[in-house]
């Protein structure tokens, strides 16, 4: 019969958790992994109830409670994390690297005489954190919000999403999230901007850009429309 103790010991609320995996590489025992999309507690034997996971969840979904648990078990955390490492490599976005994968490349659709595609970008800058508040070019438009990956991923990415759209890239994974939600807090309320798409990737921890993008709204306290579009790792689109 297993013996358990009182003793403080990471909950996650799956509720609120999005999946986006941020919390996984924080946790040097492996206690916690990404499965069906929700983050879990793989034993409670793993977990030692010190809380370094806390502070990377962009949902608030983890915390740490006192209940009656497994003891923390140093000897079983250091044969776990070696047989994860025997069996895969975990990325440093939390993936597993069972998900690289190589895609089949299509050819380019051409014709006789080569057409130059020109630019649909029509301002400067385009990083959050490098956009003036008051940004004229942000005044009566449509934003979009883009990940990073995703004009590499769609082939088409200035015809079918920045035509006509004031253009704000960031990357909610290995960008300052706090400082983000800041300045587009910042940016809803004060630009003028009438509404906002975001686009991301369809991996977990990119979704942290819809995450982002719902509390600077919120926050501004002004009520602008927000689309949200999903695209995957070969360029389709998910919406």
């Amino acid at each position: 019969m297993t013996v358990k103790t009182v003793r403080k010991i990471v909950r996650i609320d799956e509720e609120k958790c999005n999946g986006c995996g941020a919390c996984v590489p924080r946790c040097a025992e492996g206690a916690l992994k990404i499965i069906d999309g929700k983050a879990h507690l793989v034993s409670e034997v793993y977990c030692d109830g010190l809380g370094a996971c806390l502070g990377e969840c962009p949902m608030g979904a983890i915390a740490i409670e006192e209940r009656p648990a497994e003891e923390f078990d140093e000897k079983a955390v250091e044969n776990h994390r070696n047989e994860e490492k025997q069996e895969e490599e975990v990325l440093a976005c939390g993936c597993s690297s069972a998900q690289v994968q190589e895609l089949v490349e299509h050819e380019p659709v051409t014709s006789v005489t080569p057409v130059y595609q020109p630019s649909t970008l029509h301002h400067w800058p385009v990083q959050l954190t490098l956009v003036p508040i008051r940004a004229p070019f942000l005044k009566g438009a449509d934003v979009l919000l883009a990940a990073h990956c995703t004009a590499f991923a769609h082939g088409s990415f200035h015809k079918d999403f920045l035509k006509g759209r004031a253009l704000l890239i960031a990357c909610p994974k290995l960008d300052d999230i706090e400082a983000h939600l800041e300045k587009l807090t910042q940016l809803v309320a004060h630009s003028g901007m009438k509404s906002l798409t975001v686009l991301h990737m369809e991996v977990p921890c990119c979704s942290g850009l819809v995450y982002l993008a719902k509390k600077a709204i919120e926050a501004s306290g002004r009520k602008i429309p927000l689309r949200e579009i999903t695209i995957d790792v070969r360029g389709n689109i998910l919406e």
